[in-house]
């Protein structure tokens, strides 16, 4: 699989979070801040267990979502819309089909991040602009827990896969 890593500095190996985020062209780091901050207050999740924001390549080159990974201090990865589209996803929507081919971003991106394992903990949720159509979406989900190498069955740390960035 192709990432594309936009952001700034990775976050500490053991974050726990992916935050899946889906926007409109031209959407504002406002919006995606406040949603993704909004949101990761109503789960009760803190923003620095974010490992990264994930979105679909099409959209990778977002100003907002650029900036807004940067303010959290969180690369922004962008997946190609085809492995998306092999996530199966809780809230399908067919605005995203239309537009980047895939019927999910935030929920796909989220659980395609978080690899084998990963549970999604907070299912799609919109912005709300005042009088606007809403311009993101977002979900989170949660990586399965990392454990020391050796342990056979389990997830390691991306780091340390020989598959990690493919």
């Amino acid at each position: 699989m192709e990432v594309i890593d936009r952001g700034t500095v990775c976050p500490l190996p053991g974050a726990p979070l992916v935050v899946g985020v889906g926007a409109g062209r031209g959407v504002s780091v406002g919006e995606v801040i406040g949603l993704v901050e909004t949101v990761l207050a109503e789960a009760g999740l803190s923003p620095g267990g974010v490992a990264e924001l994930a979105t679909v390549e099409a959209k990778a080159g977002e100003a907002g979502l650029l900036t807004a990974a940067e303010r959290l201090g969180v690369p922004l990865c962008g997946y190609p819309a085809a492995a998306l589209a092999a996530v199966e996803v809780p809230n399908p929507s067919a605005a995203p089909l239309a537009a980047v081919g895939t019927a999910g971003v935030a929920e796909a991106a989220a659980l395609l991040a978080a690899g084998p394992g990963g549970e999604l903990l907070v299912a799609k949720r919109k912005s709300a602009p005042h009088g606007r159509p809403a311009m993101a979406t977002c979900a989170v989900a949660r990586r399965p827990a990392a454990v020391k190498s050796g342990q056979e069955g389990q997830r390691r740390p991306a780091v340390d896969r020989p598959d990690a960035g493919q």
